[in-house]
């Protein structure tokens, strides 16, 4: 594997500089007044935040031809120069690592899947080394270096002290990943809850860029929802902010991993489904591909599990619109391939459920390939880097 040993530090050591720098990565190219105004501040603060970054690289100014007053010269713009570094981002499934390496920007460079030859710990850090290492490889070949690790893994993740509580596809409970990993790998390592891990992807590039309050809800193998409230993506006091998979919508439905009866998961998840439309067809379908295609050759049974899951996610979705009203709800995930099947059911639910005003936010759908995901690992370590001097 090649040395990962110098770390790097980020030239931007307050929470200002931190501020004008993701306005830049997320709206840029910006002029200097407009990063101010869209970041609340003076015009001095942003040229003293941005001196460093430029002289480090980080951010780049040009002249704006187009934006040329009638007298003087142009107005020069601020962008970030996504080729000044580079991060790698890991999404760990119960089967897979999808890994991505991508630039400042989050843009990916390079992508790699790899089957995993275990679910226990060690041989998933055994895969995930492997595949770190390719990466860095590919790293030499942009000249540039890699400066941070980021690792998504779905349940409960404590991203502060870097420790997988419990992830129910792995079977993991209280793996402290993040040191683990960077024994391993020796880069910074971030890990996150990887739909949380989504959700920033979705707010500094995505269809959250701009937006204060919104909420990107995945649906597939299990129901997941991040949450954005007042511009920063939340966690709650224990970490499991936005558990809207465990929200009881039917107190007589079928039990859930979690313990209880009627979660939004416990109907609406793939596993889930997929055991409905046996119940209720006869039909011993193999997996998801098999249920949906059932549904879609017109299985009554089959449409009708499809048709309850949509119920119970569009109940799930109005919770989260009545206790947060958010300007937007995202939904994306595996699941979206047998949307057709539910997407007027999540409709109908949601405005039945939604209260008041909150049935004004607007519902998105945004099918986002497991690479996406791991996009989303680059991005918490891009965050991290940018903002490891302030923690």
């Amino acid at each position: 594997m090649p040395s990962t040993s110098r770390v790097e530090a980020f030239p931007a050591n307050t929470p200002a500089a931190s501020q004008i720098f993701t306005t830049v990565l997320s709206h840029g190219p910006l002029t200097r007044l407009e990063v101010a105004r869209r970041a609340g501040l003076s015009p001095a603060a942003v040229t003293k935040a941005v001196r460093p970054l430029i002289e480090a690289g980080y951010l780049v100014e040009d002249a704006n031809e187009e934006a040329r007053p009638a007298l003087g010269r142009p107005a020069n713009l601020v962008r970030v120069d996504g080729g000044r570094a580079l991060f790698i981002g890991l999404k760990v499934t119960g089967d897979e690592i999808i890994g991505v390496l991508a630039d400042l920007c989050c843009r990916i460079r390079v992508a790699r899947r790899v089957p995993l030859r275990g679910r226990e710990p060690g041989p998933v850090l055994a895969v995930a080394a492997e595949l770190v290492g390719e990466l860095l490889t590919e790293a030499d070949g942009f000249g540039v270096r890699v400066l941070g690790l980021g690792i998504a893994v779905s349940g409960d993740v404590d991203r502060a002290e870097g420790t997988v509580r419990y992830s129910p596809f792995l079977e993991w409970r209280d793996v402290p990943l993040a040191e683990l990993a960077a024994m391993t790998c020796g880069l910074p390592v971030t890990v996150d809850n990887d739909v949380r891990a989504l959700t920033v992807a979705e707010q500094w590039f995505g269809d959250g860029v701009g937006l204060s309050d919104f909420a990107v809800v995945t649906v597939g193998a299990g129901i997941g929802c991040g949450l954005v409230v007042h511009g920063r993506v939340v966690a709650g006091a224990h970490g499991v902010a936005g558990e809207i998979g465990h929200v009881t919508v039917d107190p007589a439905g079928p039990p859930c991993h979690c313990g209880n009866r009627g979660c939004v998961e416990a109907i609406a998840a793939d596993s889930a489904i997929v055991a409905q439309v046996r119940e209720v067809t006869g039909i011993d379908v193999a997996d998801t591909a098999a249920a949906v295609d059932l549904a879609h050759r017109g299985d009554a049974g089959a449409r009708a599990v499809y048709a309850k899951a949509g119920a119970a996610i569009g109940r799930g979705i109005a919770t989260v619109a009545n206790l947060l009203g958010p300007e937007r709800v995202i939904i994306s995930g595996e699941g979206l391939a047998a949307y057709d099947l539910f997407a007027e059911q999540i409709r109908d639910a949601f405005t039945a459920a939604a209260f008041g005003s909150a049935a004004r936010c607007e519902v998105h759908t945004r099918p986002l390939p497991f690479e996406e995901w791991a996009r989303g690992a680059a991005a918490t370590a891009i965050q991290s880097f940018i903002t490891s001097d302030l923690n």
